[in-house]
């Protein structure tokens, strides 16, 4: 089945800059030119990628992306803006963008972030979409967590970033390496976003039962049962 991409952008010029780099993907692509009319198409549409703009005539894009989840939408969400600054970037994806690409735009550089975008939501593991860790389950194409059977509510960003500790399972992770595979920022945004999410995750799987990701002191994180007399870990 063909990919297809949500376009969320009132410039006309701007909106076919995007579909044609989503087309020469191969990807069908729809457009929306208000907030309100993306939100409808978004939670009504099967969408592999949504490319959302935040300064719409109606409303700010980033704010409306937790409607668009709460409709049921998986889609992967890339934020392209005008706003670029650092702090805005971080804000934008703390609300649950999977990627921000500030405008003015290089066109490869956005094939290449639709393209990175769509091989993050079809991850396959072997023969099925199982990855099973002791009583921790992740359903890929469910994008689920289960512990113990149960089953444990995440976020987008929170499922991203459980996939991507159970991909690297056994091995410390620095903090950059997660702000450069799950947030795909490529510099230090000087806040504690990686902590907060990876906290919040935690609770989340120790109040199910699982106590799997640890701290590695002074470098980052493991994800692993360890035993609790490791000297190299802290709870």
């Amino acid at each position: 089945m063909t990919d297809r991409i949500l376009i969320i952008e009132d410039d006309p010029e701007i909106a076919a800059a995007v579909r044609a780099e989503a087309e020469a993907l191969g990807c069908e692509t729809a457009w929306a030119d208000t907030l309100e009319r993306g939100v409808g198409e978004a939670t009504a549409g099967d969408y592999r990628v949504i490319v959302l703009d935040r300064m719409l005539p109606d409303g700010d894009g980033a704010g409306a992306m937790a409607r668009i989840r709460a409709g049921g939408s998986r889609a992967m969400i890339l934020i392209l803006s005008a706003l670029g600054r650092a702090s805005e970037r971080v804000e934008g994806l703390e609300q649950g963008a999977d990627d921000y690409l500030p405008k003015p735009f290089e066109p490869e550089e956005l094939r290449a972030r639709l393209r990175a975008l769509l091989r993050r939501g079809t991850i396959q593991v072997l023969d099925n979409d199982l990855m099973a860790f002791g009583d921790v389950e992740i359903r890929l194409k469910a994008r689920t967590v289960h512990v113990r059977r149960r089953h444990v509510p995440v976020s987008p960003r929170e499922f991203e970033l459980i996939t991507w500790f159970a991909r690297n399972a056994g091995q410390v992770v620095t903090r950059m390496q997660l702000l450069e595979n799950v947030w795909n920022l490529h510099f230090d945004p000087g806040t504690n976003v990686v902590d907060v999410h990876v906290g919040r995750l935690r609770r989340k799987l120790e109040e199910a039962g699982a106590a799997v990701i640890r701290t590695a002191r002074g470098e980052g994180y493991i994800f692993a049962p360890l035993n609790a007399d490791d000297p190299a870990h802290e709870g």
